[in-house]
């Protein structure tokens, strides 16, 4: 079989679409999170008869790829309390677990007119606070950053495990505001717990037969290069970059939901 058969079913532009949104994807989850806010949707649109939880299980294959690259590029140059990110990542993997359990029984929509709430707060108070993440302000003992970036890992692996959509920037924010990182440290960490909870979700659906090869495959590759792409820039850049990106995404975020739930439901 040749490589190009694998592809055989697809036109070529749902492919060449497809392999665009991921590489854009790729890129911007690199830096701030949300790339699943492109990546997702372009899947579910050019995929019209795939069933849904397939789409997801393929999303995620891709999505941990470009993940793993941008996790690699950061561990370089950012210093990690591996104790605390041990625990995090342990309670984000059990409750992204058990949110792709539960996808199949609750409606996502459900969901969403909370997400919006919480997005909007997120915006407004990014941008009232210019200095948000510009600098280190931790000040919580090391017991306090695990119990507090413990109960934020699992409600925000819960919602990766049963959604995904944004998680990136969830866990960007929490890491500032609730454990007082820079951005850029944060990006770091909520890469690496990223990985985690990608990896926690793949399993049930992986084990369920939720994927499609050939096309996890392509979305993989062009996430890895958007990835390795926005990782390096968002390092060489520093935080006043990421801010300005992670209120772009929030913003992108809020249309989203504001259409699916105004505008679809309509």
């Amino acid at each position: 079989m040749h490589f190009s058969d694998l592809f055989s079913d697809y036109s070529f532009t749902t492919i060449l679409l497809i392999a665009f949104f991921s590489l854009l994807a790729g890129f911007i989850d690199s830096i701030v999170g949300g790339g699943g806010l492109i990546q997702l949707p372009a899947l579910l649109i050019n995929l019209p008869h795939t069933p849904v939880l397939t789409v997801f299980g393929t999303n995620k294959i891709g999505s941990l790829a470009g993940t793993s690259i941008a996790a690699v590029s950061y561990s370089r140059k950012i210093k990690f309390d591996f104790k605390l990110l041990l625990v995090i990542s342990f309670f984000a993997f059990v409750s992204a677990y058990l949110g792709a359990k539960i996808v199949s029984y609750v409606p996502v929509d459900s969901l969403k007119p909370i997400i919006l709430v919480i997005l909007l707060v997120i915006a407004v108070f990014t941008w009232l606070k210019k200095d948000l993440g510009s600098v280190s302000t931790k000040s919580l003992s090391q017991t306090r950053q695990m119990i507090y970036g413990s109960i934020a890992a699992t409600l925000i692996g819960f919602y990766d495990g049963f959604f995904g959509p944004g998680t990136g920037s969830f866990f960007v924010l929490a890491f500032v505001l609730i454990l007082g990182f820079e951005f850029l440290q944060a990006t770091a960490y909520t890469k690496i717990v990223n990985c985690i909870t990608n990896i926690s979700a793949l399993i049930v659906f992986i084990r369920e037969g939720n994927y499609i090869l050939e096309i996890a495959i392509l979305v993989a590759a062009f996430n890895v290069i958007g990835s390795f792409i926005g990782s390096h820039m968002a390092i060489r850049k520093g935080n006043g970059f990421i801010r300005i990106v992670f209120l772009a995404i929030v913003i992108l975020m809020i249309g989203r939901y504001s259409y699916d739930i105004f505008m679809n439901n309509g």
